[in-house]
């Protein structure tokens, strides 16, 4: 499976990455690892991507890891959708007291504009 990974630097995202990287070792997928530009994080986009390359070392994959500038929900949907990815990997999805799901921004967009499958990540 083509798999494009989008994080940022939240918590979520990083989360995400390491059970993403974890499912593409066990599964075989073909992984891009894209870093957005997230003005809520609180690492910078050069962080995320030393992060990245630490964990994809430590599980021996090899992936593309691209810096991808521009609105990260847009451009992830473009991404997939013009290169053939089966599916958006994304973090997110703190649960609220009254026990409904809360996503940001970028993970809103991306549910409800692409056309390939996404999975969310908790």
């Amino acid at each position: 499976m083509k798999v494009l990974l989008g994080i940022g630097g939240s918590d979520d995202s990083l989360h995400a990455l390491e059970r993403t990287v974890e499912r593409a070792v066990s599964a075989g997928d073909d992984l891009t690892v894209a870093v957005v530009e997230n003005p809520d994080s609180p690492r910078s986009p050069e962080e995320v991507v030393a992060r990245a390359e630490e964990v994809l070392a430590d599980a021996a994959l090899e992936a593309e890891i691209r810096r991808v500038e521009g609105d990260p929900g847009s451009r992830l949907v473009e991404i997939a959708e013009s290169e053939g990815f089966d599916i958006i990997a994304l973090g997110g999805g703190q649960t609220s007291p009254m026990g409904k799901i809360n996503l940001g921004s970028i993970a809103q967009f991306v549910l409800l504009n692409a056309t390939t499958s996404v999975t969310l990540v908790r």
